[in-house]
């Protein structure tokens, strides 16, 4: 930690980010800030100065600082109706840890990496860098839990140090604040996102009036990753500042039209309607059940359930006693309720199923203690640099005894009347394997997380391409 202190002056660094990517230098095109100047802003507030204490081509670290002003903060409650005589509008923590004004000063300082812009490096705002951010000073209303809470799903590696109120009396206990670090690799976009959304999160309040305006920059910052998150009910409960309208507004905006009564509302494509045609969809599914029926499973998760069709084959079968349907949309959820009759089903039926809204990008401890998984043509659709975030939660935090994986065999889509070269099968496919790549990751995978793995074909077999879908069973090793 900085602090200088001069006057009505006070200066504190709240925030260090550095990278090893090579170059490392990359680091000042992505914030726009050269590492060879020191640069500043005039706040609201104060000022903000940015600077780098190391720029090398295999390490770069940039700082911010933010210089602030007691009295200037003092007059901003004055001006907003609020006493100014009262001592805590002069002696408080505002200066020295990080809070909503670290999120202001972001998007004032960083504004264009926020928002995923680089005019000389354009290709590196969506790549994933290894980072580490230094937090010296922030305050948790809701202690180390809270922290490990928020950022820990979104893939975090955290060192957490929490500070006693005073280290001359430790029986007067803990304060609520901590010097924290992030490890994790991640675009700078996503980690600037993060920080300027959980910051006022953490300290439960905020410098400024609130307005309609938090609704649109909580969208923002924070739509590709929120509905996932297991604590998004209070993320957007305290960044929107307890206003329950205004969370009303965020929640709506988040769901996806959709019509009434159907699954799936777009116009089917040539290629599904080519899988219909070959029963492929139920072919995987009923292989999926068989494979986890097989290894004698009592717990099964479905990892991306969607509409619940193979929850559906699971709870025909008696021998699972607890299934868990897990996925990012509310809507799917919804279907699946439908499907399995859960409205009118009995207390014991709901005892032995659940469903529950959650992400595969993000670590939940809802996923860990099962004997089976299944994930069903959804790897596919995480963008690749996700895939790094999906293998800890999967493999490294919930770490099933046997999981069964299926994903699309590309090969097989020569055989597709209609696909172009080099198109996906589905428009929301981000990617898709050929036999050899899927091999190669799943190998990799189990490797890494002390896994056996197992590879066969779903659907009719062509000689050259193979069949449709491919699978992997993933069975732990003891």
């Amino acid at each position: 930690m900085v602090l200088l202190c001069c006057n009505e002056i006070e200066i504190q660094m709240l925030l260090q980010i550095t990278t090893t990517h090579q170059p490392a230098t990359d680091l000042g095109y992505l914030l726009g800030k050269h590492p060879d100047r020191f640069q500043s802003k005039e706040l609201s507030f104060g000022k903000a100065h940015v600077f780098y204490p190391e720029a090398q081509p295999d390490k770069c670290s940039v700082v911010l600082l933010l210089e602030m002003n007691p009295v200037l903060l003092s007059r901003q409650q004055h001006s907003r109706g609020k006493a100014s005589y009262q001592l805590e509008h002069y002696v408080n923590d505002r200066p020295y840890v990080a809070s909503s004004f670290l999120s202001t000063a972001i998007s004032k300082v960083f504004g264009s990496a926020l928002n995923g812009r680089c005019k000389d490096r354009p290709h590196l705002v969506s790549q994933a860098l290894p980072l580490e951010v230094s937090l010296p000073t922030i305050v948790s209303k809701g202690g180390e839990g809270l922290i490990r809470k928020l950022f820990e799903p979104l893939g975090y590696e955290l060192d957490i140090k929490g500070h006693p109120l005073d280290e001359n009396f430790p029986q007067w206990g803990e304060s609520p604040y901590f010097s924290v670090g992030l490890h994790h690799t991640i675009s700078l976009q996503t980690l600037l996102n993060h920080l300027f959304v959980l910051m006022p999160v953490l300290d439960n309040s905020k410098h400024y009036f609130v307005n309609e305006m938090e609704i649109e920059k909580l969208q923002r910052n924070s739509s590709d990753w929120i509905s996932g998150h297991p604590m998004a009910s209070l993320i957007i409960r305290r960044y929107l500042k307890h206003k329950k309208s205004y969370a009303r507004q965020f929640v709506k905006g988040l769901e996806k039209p959709e019509v009434e009564g159907e699954e799936n509302p777009a116009a089917p494509s040539k290629e599904e309607l080519l899988e219909t045609s070959m029963n492929l969809h139920q072919t995987r599914l009923q292989r999926v059940c068989e494979l986890l029926k097989a290894s004698g499973a009592k717990s099964a998760l479905d990892l991306g359930c969607g509409g619940g069709k193979l929850l559906k084959l699971l709870v025909s079968e008696r021998q699972f006693d607890k299934i868990v349907g897990m996925d990012v949309s509310f809507k799917s959820l919804e279907v699946a309720s439908r499907r399995l009759y859960l409205k009118d089903a009995s207390p014991a039926k709901r005892e032995r199923i659940q469903l529950i809204q959650g992400a595969l990008t993000y670590r939940d401890d809802r996923l860990a203690g099962f004997d089976a998984a299944a994930l069903v043509e959804v790897i596919e659709h995480l963008d690749p640099y996700r895939l790094e975030a999906f293998e800890k939660v999967v493999f490294q935090h919930a770490r099933p005894a046997i999981l069964v994986l299926t994903t699309p065999n590309r090969e097989y889509n020569a055989l597709f009347e209609g696909l172009t070269e080099g198109k996906f099968r589905h428009s929301d496919h981000r990617f898709e394997w050929t036999r050899a790549e899927f091999e190669q990751w799943a190998n990799a995978t189990a490797e890494r997380h002390n896994y056996k793995v197992r590879f066969e074909g779903v659907g009719p077999v062509d000689a050259t391409h193979g069949s449709p879908s491919q699978l992997a069973v993933f069975e732990r090793k003891a």
